[in-house]
């Protein structure tokens, strides 16, 4: 067990909702609009960065409320150790800023990611493969956040030296010299740890895919493309000599920023995006299953599925459930219907959602 006692204060469409006496399987199910997927995006937020949805701290607080909202939850980290109390939301009077505390004392969001490893699935992370290279950019930060807390301070401090140079390669009069080295040389630093981070992530995922059985999900077979070089030297002498070139176009052209994630069916040999969305599907699942067992390391584990059985015949959903059994995270899913899960309702609590409110069911 990764979380219990968790509480939703204003958050979404739910005013006060208490879930306690968690389990290694937690089934939330109910009509669509309930609150379900709001349940696990109060979840998510236990993972540093905007939660599952990417939706704006503004948005998360509850219609018609007093303006902010509250998550919290006791934390178990196993070894017969104490309990950790974590807890997340905005206040009011400044809804746009994000308070983080660890046992009563506040701390970065960063921290979360120090505590415990938070991974999805949700049905908008079907469009992965289809999406732009930036949303598979995003998708390989937040797996390797979840196995080095550090990588979100990398990227954020290449995103900012990125932001710097643009707007001085934008500027009418030609930047300093000096001023676009150390600017080019903070990119360079900051660059070199973010795609030595996405690198990692890929080597160790694809080792983890390689090791589980090949049915019935499909296996992906997964390629770094780098947008630049990747050392750090190597990246500053690019950005040096292709000045130029970026502001004519007005913006930097080489870089991480620019880095893509291939995905292909194993086997096949055919790109992820021309296979079909049930292969799409299964390939997503295997991907969710081994990095949820890389990012435990040592850290209590929460998988969050939202509709994940939904599309899943019955031989998939089973073999879903036993490699989820054979796991080490604390998984929460939703369904619309019960029934689909009646394979694992007896050793999951479950709970019904409605109107923003939950009944304990099981």
């Amino acid at each position: 067990m990764a979380l219990d006692r968790i509480t939703l204060s204003d958050f979404r469409n739910h005013a006060a909702t208490q879930l306690d006496d968690t389990r290694a399987f937690n089934l939330l199910y109910g009509e669509n609009g309930a609150g379900k997927t709001n349940v696990l995006e109060a979840l998510s937020l236990f993972a540093p960065g905007r939660g599952l949805r990417r939706g704006a701290l503004t948005d998360m607080a509850r219609g018609g409320g007093p303006g902010g909202f509250a998550v919290s939850a006791a934390l178990d980290c196993g070894d017969g150790g104490d309990r950790v109390m974590i807890g997340t939301g905005v206040q009011a009077d400044r809804p746009g800023r994000r308070l983080v505390q660890v046992n009563g004392t506040e701390n970065p969001a960063i921290a979360l990611g120090e505590w415990l490893a938070v991974g999805w699935l949700t049905p908008a992370m079907d469009r992965l493969f289809m999406d732009s290279a930036g949303g598979r950019r995003r998708y390989m930060d937040r797996l390797t956040l979840a196995l080095d807390p550090a990588h979100a301070r990398n990227a954020s401090r290449y995103e900012a030296a990125l932001r710097e140079r643009n707007r001085l390669l934008s500027a009418d009069v030609e930047p300093e010299s000096q001023w676009m080295d150390a600017i080019e040389a903070q990119m360079a630093d900051a660059g070199a740890a973010l795609a030595s981070g996405r690198v990692m992530l890929v080597e160790q995922l694809s080792q983890a895919l390689h090791d589980l059985p090949p049915e019935p999900f499909a296996r992906p077979e997964l390629r770094y493309v780098p947008g630049g070089p990747v050392g750090r030297d190597a990246l500053q002498e690019e950005l040096r000599a292709m000045r130029r070139r970026d502001r004519a176009a007005r913006r930097s052209l080489s870089g991480p920023h620019r880095d893509e994630l291939e995905v292909t069916m194993a086997g096949k040999g055919v790109a992820a995006a021309q296979c079909s969305t049930g292969e799409q599907k299964a390939m997503l699942i295997a991907m969710t299953l081994a990095h949820a067992e890389l990012s435990k390391q040592g850290r209590p584990g929460l998988l969050l599925l939202d509709e994940v059985a939904a599309h899943l015949d019955p031989v998939r959903r089973a073999a879903l459930f036993a490699r989820l059994r054979t796991g080490s995270a604390q998984v929460w899913m939703t369904g619309t219907e019960r029934a689909p899960f009646e394979a694992i309702a007896e050793e999951a609590a479950v709970w019904r959602v409605n109107g923003g409110g939950v009944e304990r069911v099981s």
